[in-house]
């Protein structure tokens, strides 16, 4: 099925049709990137239209695919864009590429060398990129003693569970790093960070290796849609 939408009259207008300077493209190069909208900058990724639809229709149909979200619209399968109208496999790869650049750039901890001192640091970095996965993925943040970020390991995509999250998988990385400690760090899809038993056990499980390793577990955070579970601050490690 190929999705359709009423257009606003900006986005009905060909780019070609539009005033040089009300052009993405052209707004970009004078103006810079913030000063455009969503639309806008999708509508640049895609490059062109379809037929019968402008760069901007497309865009603003892409966008409202994902309910207005561009971690939704991150976490949509290709499938699911291409059948947008005018978006096609190579434009649908284009759009997440884009996205993925966004969400590595918001993870950059090392840029700067600052140190996740608390819960709130470490959910900045990795929220960008799980809250809106569509499945789970459990992470290992390898520190060094100054608490800054060396690594970050995924362990495994999909449901999480003790014979999956091992304690030689998650500490192997670790004590190649020479990691002064690590937190782990895991997505719940349906945006609830309340943690389950299996997420207990398995937290009591590393804590207790990470204990014979020398390696201390400092945390455990579960992300959920706009929220966290930090098991150091909920007193549950």
């Amino acid at each position: 099925m190929t999705v359709t939408t009423s257009q606003s009259p900006a986005a009905a207008l060909k780019i070609k049709e539009m005033p040089n300077v009300d052009r993405p493209r052209e707004r970009l190069r004078s103006l810079g990137a913030q000063a455009l909208s969503t639309t806008e900058l999708i509508a640049t990724v895609l490059g062109s239209g379809g037929k019968g639809a402008s760069a901007l229709a497309c865009a603003q149909l892409v966008l409202e695919q994902a309910g207005g979200s561009l971690g939704r619209l991150g976490s949509m399968p290709l499938a699911a864009l291409t059948r947008v109208r005018g978006v096609g496999r190579a434009r649908a790869t284009a759009v997440h590429a884009a996205l993925e650049l966004g969400r590595r750039m918001a993870g950059e901890a090392r840029e700067a060398g600052v140190p996740l001192r608390g819960p709130r640091d470490v959910v900045a970095v990795f929220a960008p990129r799980l809250q809106d996965a569509p499945v789970e993925e459990f992470h290992v943040a390898i520190l060094d003693a100054q608490h800054r970020l060396e690594r970050d390991v995924l362990i495994t995509r999909g449901l999480l569970n003790s014979s999956l999250v091992h304690p030689r998988e998650v500490f192997r990385e670790a004590i190649a790093e020479r990691a002064a400690a690590v937190i782990l760090v895991h997505n719940h899809p349906s945006g609830d960070p309340t943690p389950s038993a299996e997420d207990r056990a398995v937290t009591e499980q590393l804590v207790a290796a990470g204990r014979l390793l020398d390696i201390p577990v400092h945390d455990h955070i579960i992300v959920g849609r706009g929220r966290y579970v930090s098991f150091a601050e909920a007193g549950l490690l």
